[in-house]
């Protein structure tokens, strides 16, 4: 994939608040553990998308939070949060189906689709920590709208991308983009949380 190897061990980043990995945790165990439970009701239908498909769905996600910012209210019994999480969760299948392809036949184990899913989060995670310590965790004086508008942006960068046929003469590949929406989410998600 592009060339990078999946990292599982997490970094050691110097002078990054044990605050900030903790909580990020805290929110993809929560991711995961949809992810896995609807892995268990729906299998791994999704195997048959192609990455363009699974940009699509994240960009309604995105568009629909928007939305709900811009009006102030949901009619749909749902709030932002579950189309957070849902970012995250769609921004690793693209990260899988990068990989791996669509498939013609959905089963994938389920034990290897999880190791994946953990690789994944973790190399978004190392990417996070290195971006921390670079920009003192600016993030944390953005606006949860900020984000929205931001993950939108490199939705809009990543369907140009794909428009391209995948190639980019400076620009960060696919790749790089679905592991900055997972970031941004899970920033989301950490500031949703401190709401309550």
């Amino acid at each position: 994939m592009h060339g990078f190897l999946i990292e599982i061990s997490y970094k050691v980043i110097d002078n990054m608040p044990d605050k900030t990995f903790q909580q990020y945790d805290n929110e993809i165990s929560a991711c995961r553990k949809v992810f896995m439970a609807k892995m268990h009701d729906y299998g791994t239908a999704w195997r048959i998308l192609r990455t363009k498909s699974i940009t699509d769905q994240i960009y309604i996600k995105a568009s629909r939070i928007r939305s709900i910012e811009e009006k102030g209210e949901s009619k749909v019994d749902e709030g932002i949060r579950s189309e957070f999480m849902g970012m995250i969760n769609y921004s690793v299948m693209a990260l899988i189906q990068l990989e791996m392809g669509s498939a013609k036949e959905a089963h994938m184990d389920a034990d290897l689709v999880g190791g994946k899913y953990d690789a994944y989060i973790t190399m978004a995670r190392n990417l996070m920590g290195d971006k921390n310590h670079d920009y003192s965790e600016a993030w944390r004086q953005m606006r949860i709208s900020s984000l929205t508008d931001i993950i939108l942006m490199k939705l809009l960068r990543i369907k140009q991308i794909e428009d391209n046929n995948g190639l980019t003469l400076m620009s960060e590949g696919l790749d790089a983009n679905y592991l900055d929406i997972i970031n941004y989410s899970a920033f989301a998600l950490i500031m949703l949380s401190q709401l309550n």
